[in-house]
């Protein structure tokens, strides 16, 4: 089983060098991320991830190497070499096999050859013997430059691959901070990519400006500004408390609210001045709280331009307004996005990140005739879905792929441009309830009409 994962790993990488020896149980690749968008590259990161994850060693017989941008190829070769030694004469004076530990070295040694330097984002290195399901060892050894910069250089010989510094890098996109005020409270929260997450709430008590007279009217006064300053202390506190670890944590602040709270604290000598620096805007919203963190993200959107739940949001709404507007440019769930790739049709494809669908080749022994058909979970229990309608023969399973994974492998045969999206915006959410999570944005009008030999 884990030997087919890494298969269709590796050819879902677009890998430059691929070899499948089974006689010699190899599976060696050279993969790159080339020419995917920002979207793809991190869904392809995170299914490399899982794959890697769940592979497992029969004792210490997997290397992890990961090498930063400016690390050196020959500091760590020297490192490998050494590595080698100590195995060798552990095995020599002590008897102990390690037969394995030195393949994995050996094929670490021979993967970095492939390089005169680290490339410009660094360099990840997998190479071991893992066990499959089936109790069979497999010899892996996979090298890429991941689709951003890794930070660290990293060496571990162990019993599994260690992706800490892969998942890392999906944490690493540009986290925005949100301060919403207003005089019932303050909501902090960050955007970083389609996440949008709560660190904090409080709420807030202050009086009311109250129309009494002489020294009622001074002591209420003062009793407002007093609340009021304390209120503003406390907020700048925990800004500083959730958007600061020795140094920001945010590539940017938006300040929002009802009143102008903001502004007095954006102007406050109690906010820190390293936050102060990153004020990206002063929104005015119409509601505090979570209602007020989303209406501040909508009215900054010029400022969080890269962010990709607000590219979510507009690439959706173009679509929904194609639809309501009856333009005939839009397909709608998997038969008929299909058909509309099979014309040449789609000019931008949308596929839910986690879409439940896959592609089965099927083959009826009878006839000889080859059928594709792409079910969900419900669809794969039924089990007429694997029988001739006609004949009532039962097909034979030859591939059974994801329909995602096809889609990532193939869009560009169809000439069009693959976008993932997340159902943690309104939109993403209504995309993958009422809309099945696929449809497509059209280059021309065209009444699609279901087709049946999509079996969608």
């Amino acid at each position: 089983m884990f030997y087919h994962l890494f298969v269709l790993m590796v050819k879902l990488m677009n890998l430059g060098c691929f070899v499948n020896c089974t006689s010699c149980r190899i599976v060696s690749s050279h993969l790159t991320m080339a020419g995917a968008n920002e979207n793809i590259k991190i869904w392809k990161t995170k299914k490399l991830i899982k794959d890697f994850e769940a592979a497992r060693g029969n004792g210490t017989s997997m290397i992890s190497l990961i090498m930063h941008p400016f690390d050196e190829i020959p500091r760590v070769r020297k490192m490998l070499g050494v590595e080698f030694r100590n195995a060798f004469d552990l095995e020599k004076k002590r008897g102990v096999n390690q037969q394995s530990v030195l393949d994995a070295i050996t094929s670490a040694q021979q993967r970095l050859r492939l390089y005169n330097k680290v490339p410009p984002n660094g360099l990840v290195l997998y190479t071991g013997t893992i066990v499959t399901d089936e109790g069979k060892e497999k010899k892996v050894a996979i090298d890429f430059e991941p689709f951003r910069h890794i930070k660290a250089s990293f060496y571990r010989l162990d019993n599994k691959f260690h992706t800490e510094a892969l998942t890392k890098l999906l944490e690493s996109v540009d986290k925005f901070g949100f301060i919403i005020m207003d005089g019932n409270g303050t909501l902090f929260g960050t955007l970083s990519g389609n996440t949008r997450e709560v660190l904090h709430q409080f709420s807030a008590d202050l009086p009311r400006i109250y129309g009494r007279g002489g020294q009622s009217a001074l002591r209420f006064d003062h009793l407002q500004v007093e609340m009021r300053h304390n209120y503003l202390k406390k907020t700048a506190e925990l800004a500083t408390r959730l958007y600061i670890n020795r140094r920001p944590i945010v590539s940017g602040l938006i300040l929002a609210g009802s009143d102008d709270f903001k502004t007095e604290l954006s102007k406050s000598k109690m906010f820190d001045p390293r936050l102060k620096a990153r004020i990206l805007n002063l929104v005015d919203v119409s509601y505090g709280g979570e209602n007020g963190f989303n209406q501040a993200i909508e009215l900054s959107a010029e400022f969080l331009a890269n962010v990709k739940v607000i590219q979510e949001k507009r690439l959706l709404r173009k679509y929904f307004n194609k639809i309501c507007q009856d333009t005939g440019k839009c397909s709608l769930g998997v038969r008929n996005t299909l058909k509309g790739l099979k014309m040449g049709a789609v000019d931008i494809l949308i596929v839910w990140e986690n879409l439940d669908f896959n592609r089965f080749t099927l083959k009826n022994n009878t006839t000889g005739e080859v059928i594709i058909k792409h079910l969900n979970k419900e669809q794969e229990g039924d089990q007429e879905n694997f029988r001739d309608p006609t004949t009532n023969a039962e097909l034979e399973v030859q591939e059974k792929m994801s329909l995602l994974e096809w889609f990532v492998n193939e869009y560009r045969n169809f000439g069009c441009t693959l976008e993932l999206v997340t159902d943690k915006s309104e939109e993403g959410s209504q995309f993958c309830t009422s809309f099945g999570g696929i449809g497509g944005i059209l280059r021309y009008q065209l009444d699609i009409v279901a087709d049946d030999e999509l079996n969608a």
